[in-house]
C-alpha cells in the first residue's frame, strides 16, 4: 500500500517527467534542490552540481527533443521514508527511429530525494541507457548524445562570454588548436592564443555587455569526431541602450579525447566585396 509521501513523490516525478517533455524548463527545476546532484548519460563524468549547472543541461536536449523525439514514464518505483526517499524508473527516450530500431531500449532514471521544511525535493539524479551491441541502431544513439554534448559545450561558451569567463571561454579548447580567426596572423596557435583574441575582444568592449550566439547551429558527428557550422551573432549592448550586431561564418571541428569534446580548429570569416577588396562586417541574417 503506497504511503502519502510515495504518491506525493510520485506526483512530483510525474510532473518533472511532463516538463521535460514540453521543454518547461521552469517545470523541470520545480521540487529540486539548489545542490543537487546529477550523472547524465553526457559528460561531464564527474557529474553536474548545483541547480544552475543542472539548468545548463536541459536546452540542448530541449532542442534535440523538439525534432520529435519522446520522454515517457514507462514504469516508477518510489520507496519513502521519514526525511529521505529514492526512485527509479524506465522511460522511453527517443526518436521515432531510435525506438523502432531498438524498440526495448529504455532511459533508466533513478532519483534521491530529501523532505526540506515539509516538502520533497529531488537532491540526485542518474541517468544512462543500458550498453548494447555495435551497430547502426546504438551508433546513431551514440551519436545523438554526443551531438547533444557538442551543443552543450557551445551554451556554455555564449554563456561565459556574458559573463566575461575568459577560462569558461578556453575550457573545452584542446592546447594544440589551431584557429584561423577574423585578424592576422594567418593562423593561431595554441589555446593561449585564442585566449588572447577572446580578451582582446571583450576588452575592446569595455563596459558594454557582450553576446553572441550561432542561431543556425549545424553538427555532424561520426565516432569521435564532430563538425559544426553556422552563422556567428555577436551583439555588445552600450550602457545608453545602443546595440551593435555583426554576423560571420564560422566553422569548428572537435575531437573526443580521453571522453571529452575539446575544439581541435576553427575557421571564422567574413564576406569580402569583390569590387572593393573589403571585408563586409555589415551584412545581416
Amino acid at each position: 500500500m503506497r504511503t502519502d509521501d510515495e504518491r506525493a513523490i510520485r506526483a512530483l516525478i510525474e510532473r518533472w517527467a511532463e516538463a521535460v517533455h514540453d521543454g518547461d524548463m521552469n517545470g523541470v527545476l520545480a521540487d529540486h534542490a539548489e545542490d543537487i546532484v546529477m550523472f547524465d548519460v553526457p559528460p561531464p563524468h564527474e557529474g553536474v552540481r548545483g541547480l544552475d549547472a543542472y539548468r545548463e543541461t536541459w536546452p540542448p536536449f530541449f532542442r534535440w527533443q523538439a525534432e520529435g523525439a519522446s520522454f515517457a514514464i514507462e514504469s516508477l518505483e518510489v520507496t519513502a521514508g521519514d526525511d529521505v526517499a529514492y526512485a527509479y524508473a524506465l522511460l522511453r527516450c527517443g526518436t521515432a527511429k531510435e525506438l523502432a530500431d531498438a524498440p526495448e531500449n529504455r532511459l533508466r532514471v533513478t532519483l534521491g530525494l530529501r523532505k526540506e521544511g515539509g516538502r520533497w525535493v529531488v537532491a540526485h539524479e542518474h541517468h544512462s541507457f543500458p550498453l548494447t551491441a555495435t551497430g547502426d541502431a546504438s551508433e546513431a544513439r551514440d551519436d545523438a548524445a554526443a551531438e547533444r554534448e557538442v551543443r552543450l559545450l557551445h551554451e556554455r561558451w555564449f554563456a561565459g562570454t556574458a559573463a566575461r569567463d575568459l577560462d569558461g571561454l578556453t575550457a573545452a579548447i584542446a592546447q594544440d588548436v589551431v584557429s584561423y580567426e577574423h585578424d592576422a596572423p594567418l593562423r593561431h596557435l595554441g589555446v593561449e592564443a585564442v585566449r588572447e583574441v577572446c580578451r582582446q575582444g571583450l576588452d575592446a568592449a569595455g563596459d558594454a555587455a557582450v553576446s553572441w550566439d550561432v542561431p543556425d547551429l549545424e553538427i555532424v558527428v561520426r565516432d569521435d569526431l564532430a563538425v559544426a557550422w553556422g552563422l556567428n551573432r555577436v551583439r555588445v549592448a552600450e550602457l545608453g541602450g545602443r546595440i551593435a550586431e555583426s554576423w560571420s561564418r564560422g566553422t569548428r571541428v572537435f575531437a573526443r579525447r580521453d571522453g571529452t569534446w575539446l575544439m581541435i580548429h576553427q575557421h571564422l570569416s567574413f564576406p569580402y566585396d569583390p569590387a572593393t577588396g573589403e571585408a563586409r562586417t555589415d551584412l545581416r541574417l
